[in-house]
């Protein structure tokens, strides 16, 4: 099976935008589940509501592949399955090498999703001397020491950082030093990349804290709302009342 270094995803050359890029996988998930259950065809309007995305712009993403459905009968699932593996270059092998065995990165190697959308994990490193040799999910941690010959070796091109933020930086450099042009960033820290290489960052405390904003947004505007009818009550009241608080001497006729 082709390893990820030598080959690369189609999707740039083929000038598909990244937003419908960043929308594939959503697609492929919701398309993985429906042929689980063995479903053959599905419109763009089920498929859009499984993907969480209106139908037009689906259809808009799906005419980057030159898949358009059938009227009347909708997508091929199978089929679609393959289209966007392939343009994705997930029926290839990509190696990958986890750069920092604590916790989080313990949970991505015991992560089973993984191999089933074309990605091996080669190698896990981490700093600590005392880690190497430990087994995690099955396989062995290796020191950072030998993190270039792991690279090299089994022709990885990309990194997963889940070290501390102090040491990412570090940690990237190396890799990209090594010749891995994609990096998946777990590392509370923003990593600067030379041209070329490709950085996704992951950040749960960034997420969550965008969750407290709208969930505090939400609540103001239940506050709001519940404060709605006295206040409007209160402006009629006063509006009633002269200068002093009594009723106008003249009223409106």
């Amino acid at each position: 099976m082709a390893t990820g270094r030598t080959h690369r995803p189609a999707t740039r050359s083929r000038g598909i935008p990244e937003a419908t890029v960043a929308r594939l996988p959503l697609y492929l998930r919701a398309l993985t589940a429906l042929s689980e259950r063995s479903v053959p065809t599905v419109s763009s309007e089920e498929l859009a509501a499984a993907a969480g995305v209106n139908s037009a712009k689906l259809r808009k993403d799906f005419s980057y592949l030159g898949s358009y459905g059938t009227r009347g009968v909708g997508y091929d699932v199978e089929y679609l399955v393959y289209q966007i593996s392939r343009e994705l270059g997930l029926t290839q092998d990509w190696p990958v090498v986890i750069v920092g065995i604590g916790n989080l990165g313990a949970a991505l190697a015991n992560y089973g999703g993984f191999a089933s959308r074309g990605f091996r994990v080669a190698a896990l490193i981490d700093a600590d001397p005392a880690m190497a040799g430990k087994p995690v999910a099955g396989i062995p941690v290796q020191h950072t020491d030998e993190l270039e010959a792991i690279i090299r070796d089994n022709g990885v091109s990309i990194g997963v950082i889940a070290t501390p933020a102090g040491a990412a930086q570090q940690v990237c450099d190396r890799l990209v030093a090594a010749g891995v042009t994609s990096i998946l960033n777990f590392a509370p820290t923003v990593l600067n990349v030379p041209e070329g290489v490709d950085v996704r960052k992951v950040d749960l405390s960034i997420e969550l804290q965008i969750l407290a904003f709208h969930e505090q947004r939400k609540a103001g505007e239940e506050a709001a709302a519940e404060g709605a009818v006295p206040a409007a009550a209160a402006r009629k009241h006063s509006a009633d009342q002269g200068p002093d608080g009594d009723v106008p001497a003249v009223m409106p006729a």
